[in-house]
């Protein structure tokens, strides 16, 4: 009899699948990273093929280390790294390029385009998204004019494109033998190309980015008792369990969270930060530059939420310990961190890719201002820790303005929640208390939520609340004048990275 809910959490770094009981613990467990690619400044790039036999791998070790039979599983869900565009050949199931990833800026000069031909509000309005290199629209647009023979292929029905969840499910579900071609809601609303309102794919934004429609998956709910599909047989599960769940990574945080009224807001972290506040059955559109999405769908309706994303958080500390090597693992920070008293009068502001929420200037880059002789490996450190909880205040600033309504707790997820020094911080910074849940890995928790829902191993959204529980709070203990002091300095940091690559401030 089928016991457990299981999810494949393909993230920016790595993929983990996972496996949860009706508490909503976690049985068995594997994960594995993936090669980071880089073929030139901006640019950042996946191996789809790789990412797909990782995913094989740890299906099959988490069942094997948990001997775990498919029978006893009720559902799979699907969760991603979203905005990151994969292009297939739909008949042999290969890549026709690298993923390129949501990080990647070389679509930069043909945004700039659409914004100068005064396309913005269109878009603002159809998917409430702001024209930028995060999505990934325009990264296929980019694909199919660069990529020799690509265009053709599509046109000629051949090649089809999908996030990350769909080039997953669709493998998972048989790939070029019958595989689903299919994404959920939550994904296709970080594309550009799906209108809020109709939850289909626009025909005016798929013409501006000359976009062939029959490249693009059907658009489900996140949790379908339809099913997407089953496994097969002959794939890493080795029997047919449904796959009836996916959300964007970020999304399904927020499901597992169990955020699940108007106004409960959750963050996580991870290579990004993101923050996502339910705002109920309407979109709301942001006038402090959050994104306006699609919280979740279920087949009684759609949520939708706002959201701040952050692109560069846990990728700043990847980023001292790979390309600087001042630390060997990032579980270091928090001691080193906490060697010092602050940060030396130093911000590092980690722009790497721009500055994504609330400022969305794709010519911005990271900055280290206020160095002096004094300051120490221990002072860059710690400042790393906060610059993730700064960014998140500017994320909540903009939260407060577009709704009038400041949080009064914050829950938080992620690998980066263990770093009890980093939670303090962050509550520190904000002035309110952080919650961290039993369960860290909540995106993972989220999609299997998901396909646990639509095949009845839960039967509502209250069940699914009564698993929830907290590991720990962490309790504001900055005074009100330290904290606004130190979040003014932050602001003028930022400006200092603002307007980089263009030679102007913004």
């Amino acid at each position: 009899m089928a016991q457990y809910a299981a999810a494949v959490d393909q993230g920016t770094t790595g993929t983990r699948f996972m496996v949860f009981d009706r508490q909503g613990q976690v049985v068995a467990s594997m994960y594995e990273e993936h090669t980071q690619i880089y073929p030139q400044p901006g640019w950042v790039e996946h191996d789809a093929g790789e990412i797909w036999a990782k995913t094989r791998r740890v299906i099959g070790g988490t069942l094997a280390e948990g001997r775990i039979r498919p029978a006893e599983i009720a559902g799979i869900g699907i969760t991603n790294q979203r905005e990151t565009a994969v292009v297939w050949d739909s008949a042999t199931g290969e890549p026709l390029c690298n993923a390129v990833v949501w990080q990647d800026t070389r679509t930069r000069e043909l945004c700039q385009h659409l914004i100068a031909d005064g396309l913005e509000p269109t878009f603002r309005q159809k998917t409430g998204l702001p024209i930028a290199t995060y999505f990934s629209g325009p990264k296929l647009e980019w694909l199919l004019d660069h990529v020799p023979g690509l265009r053709q292929k599509a046109e000629a029905g051949k090649a089809v494109f999908g996030n990350v969840d769909t080039w997953v499910l669709w493998n998972l579900t048989g790939g070029p033998q019958g595989g689903a071609h299919v994404t959920d809601v939550t994904n296709a609303s970080r594309t550009l190309l799906m209108n809020l309102d109709t939850l289909d794919w626009d025909d005016e934004l798929l013409e501006i980015l000359s976009i062939p429609r029959q490249m693009l998956p059907a658009i489900r709910p996140s949790s379908d008792p339809a099913f997407y599909g089953a496994t097969q047989v002959n794939g890493p599960v080795s029997g047919a369990v449904p796959v009836c769940g996916d959300l964007g990574d970020q999304q399904a945080a927020l499901f597992g969270q169990t955020c699940y009224a108007v106004g409960e807001a959750k963050n996580t972290y991870g290579t990004g930060c993101f923050m996502l506040l339910n705002t109920g059955s309407t979109p709301v559109p942001s006038k402090s530059g959050l994104l306006t999405t699609v919280a979740y769908g279920l087949p009684a309706g759609t949520t939708y939420a706002l959201e701040g994303s952050i692109a560069i958080t846990g990728a700043a500390v990847q980023w001292l310990r790979d390309n600087l090597g001042l630390i060997e693992t990032a579980a270091e920070t928090e001691s080193v961190a906490q060697s010092v008293a602050d940060a030396g009068g130093i911000y590092f502001v980690p722009a790497f890719s721009g500055l994504f929420a609330p400022y969305w200037d794709m010519d911005a880059r990271g900055v280290i201002v206020g160095l002096t002789r004094y300051v120490t490996r221990a002072h860059l450190v710690r400042a790393t820790l906060e610059a993730i909880c700064y960014q998140t205040r500017d994320v909540l600033e903009a939260m407060r303005a577009d709704c009038g309504v400041g949080l009064t707790a914050l829950k938080v997820d992620g690998g980066a929640t263990v770093n009890n020094f980093l939670m303090q911080l962050q509550a520190d910074v904000l002035g309110v208390p952080v919650v961290r849940p039993v369960v860290h890995e909540t995106t993972a928790l989220g999609a299997a939520y998901a396909a646990g829902l639509a095949t009845g191993l839960w039967s509502d959204l209250d069940e699914l609340r009564a698993n929830w529980g907290v590991d720990r709070i962490f309790e504001p203990a900055w005074s009100e004048d330290r904290r606004e002091e130190a979040y003014a300095g932050w602001k003028k940091a930022v400006e200092r990275s603002r307007g980089w690559v263009g030679g102007h401030s913004s």
